[in-house]
């Protein structure tokens, strides 16, 4: 099949890397990077025969906003737009519905595998009407792994489910990377134990701790055992945050989730405001000694 692809960054060039790798003619465009294979998103989609498909893979927010307007005034009805991006589930149903004033189809598509998914490929959770779906299914094939495809595949429900259950994905992932740190930081704490990174490996395989994510952790360790050259502040790109909100729209109680946003929070704060209130109403009530300020 002939795609365009809007956006060629980590992701966006690995899946147009995979998809050609599988037989598909893949158009892409990004004005940022040299690999654009089109100048203009009106070259792209004259490159395309009808009915086209536009895959979007740009920072959510007023980025997917302007590309998706933009394409909904050079595309012809028939023709459909794909968002692949961490869009926030609202914003797809807006997308959707200005493009479907003018007979244009869209589908959100959370997609997971990172900068990995080329060589071992993408798990998709996407969202929209299922002929649509139906129309990309040759796309989202040559983007799953290798093997049983069906279990990394789901069609969510209509437009806004699939980025609704990206979200929650990434919400989860917040909360596992936060309990394999806290781990982590507490086998450093303790003498007794004299190789950290190797009891870490030795929960890789066999136990139910095991996963991706730790295997990742043993290999970071590898290449840098004391994470010396790591900074501890960590940002957040909005899906944990989507992901509490929505928690509390729907009082689902979410506090591993809650609790691992918060600790990022707190990683950006270099003297937090809120500790020395608490510091100093111990020495108030109880007291207690205080650090002072260095001078």
């Amino acid at each position: 099949m002939r795609m365009g692809l809007v956006g060629l960054g980590k992701m966006g060039h690995n899946m147009r890397e995979r998809l050609r790798s599988r037989g598909h003619d893949i158009v892409g465009y990004d004005p940022h990077v040299g690999s654009s294979d089109v100048d203009t998103l009106a070259d792209l989609v004259s490159r395309l025969e009808a009915p086209r498909i536009v895959w979007i893979m740009v920072p959510h927010g007023q980025a997917t906003q302007d590309t998706v307007h933009t394409l909904g005034n050079l595309l012809d009805p028939g023709d459909l737009v794909i968002d692949g991006g961490n869009s926030r589930f609202t914003d797809d149903q807006a997308h959707a519905k200005r493009l479907a004033a003018r007979g244009i189809g869209y589908i959100d598509c959370g997609v997971s595998g990172g900068i990995w998914g080329r060589e071992r490929g993408y798990a998709l959770m996407v969202g929209g009407r299922p002929e649509d779906v139906a129309q990309a299914m040759p796309l989202f094939e040559s983007l799953l792994p290798d093997g049983d495809p069906t279990k990394c595949f789901v069609h969510a429900g209509p437009v806004g489910a699939g980025h609704f259950a990206k979200m929650v994905h990434n919400g989860v992932e917040y909360g596992l990377m936060q309990a394999y740190a806290e781990g982590y930081e507490l086998l450093c704490a303790e003498h007794l134990v004299t190789d950290v990174q190797g009891v870490l490996r030795a929960w890789t395989a066999g136990t139910v701790v095991r996963s991706w994510l730790l295997d990742l952790l043993v290999e970071a360790l590898g290449a840098d055992p004391a994470l010396s050259e790591i900074s501890g502040y960590v940002d957040d790109s909005g899906e944990g945050r989507w992901t509490v909100e929505e928690a509390i729209r729907h009082s689902v109680p979410v506090p591993v989730i809650t609790a691992a946003l918060y600790a990022r929070f707190s990683s950006r704060q270099l003297d937090s405001p809120a500790m020395k209130a608490v510091s100093a109403l111990r020495q108030q009530f109880g007291g207690h000694a205080v650090q002072k300020v260095a001078l």
